[in-house]
């Protein structure tokens, strides 16, 4: 029977498959392969940490974690699945020849209530999820396109991966307070990093120096706030979206700022 618990959903899609999919319609078994070496790879990684698969999308994954039995490091299990298919998917990228070669992933992780279980028809029954933290987790999936981060987590999830998440695992970056599209509740965004063997791109001051320009930028200190991301390398396109929102607005906030930046568009 289908149960309501604390779940913590992970949602994993394929960027680049549109492009591909034009690209290859001459010839769409070979598409079908490679996506189905892609959803393979998620699947691994959500198995490999004890998760729960729920369903196939396209080119999309959802897996779950705290059904049948929820444990206290569910989010953690998440995290490093997460980080595992994203690693994956970094090494294929660096063989031009492998099939996943010119696909990257964007993740999104949420952790709240949602009914688990085997749901469905009388004619068709599936393991599943359903709920609210389901369809965060998508959303913040496809915020990850227009943040350029690869893996976002909810506040849930950041708030416990501080605590329990090892640097030699992963890290945390939070990347600002959002009301996505169509939504009327506010999101605290957190991206989720390698660990800075396996990601030198991103140093570990990289994190301190975006971090603070977001503080900056929370009240009302805009210039400054620019200035900070300045700093940053070219190639950590998360500091893009801020610095582009500050520009549109002629580096001022409106009268009425709270901190929030109330996206209009998914």
């Amino acid at each position: 029977e289908p149960q309501e618990s604390d779940i913590t959903v992970l949602f994993c899609d394929v960027r680049g498959f549109s492009k591909k999919s034009e690209q290859s319609q001459q010839n769409l078994r070979e598409l079908l392969d490679r996506v189905s070496d892609a959803l393979g790879v998620m699947t691994c990684g959500i198995i490999k940490y004890d998760g729960v698969i729920a369903d196939f999308q396209g080119d999309a994954a959802l897996g779950f974690w705290g059904w049948p039995t929820p444990h206290e490091d569910d989010r953690l299990s998440a995290c490093r699945a997460a980080l595992h298919i994203q690693q994956e998917f970094q090494h294929a990228r660096s063989d031009s020849r492998h099939t996943l070669a010119g696909f990257q992933v964007g993740i999104g992780i949420a952790h709240g209530r949602a009914i688990a279980g085997k749901i469905g028809t009388t004619e068709q029954i599936k393991v599943g999820a359903f709920g609210p933290t389901v369809n965060l987790g998508a959303r913040l999936e496809g915020l990850t396109k227009s943040l350029s981060t690869a893996i976002l987590i909810d506040e849930a999830t950041a708030n416990f991966a501080r605590q329990a998440l090892p640097p030699s695992e992963g890290r945390l970056r939070r990347i600002g307070r959002f009301r996505p599209a169509g939504m009327t509740t506010e999101l605290m965004l957190t991206e989720l990093l390698p660990p800075v063997e396996l990601d030198p791109t991103v140093t570990d001051e990289a994190i301190k120096i975006y971090e603070t320009a977001w503080d900056l930028f929370a009240v009302g200190e805009w210039r400054d706030a620019f200035d900070q991301l300045n700093q940053l390398p070219e190639h950590d396109r998360v500091k893009d979206y801020l610095m582009l929102y500050i520009t549109q607005h002629n580096g001022k906030p409106p009268a009425n700022w709270n901190g929030v930046i109330v996206m209009q568009s998914k």
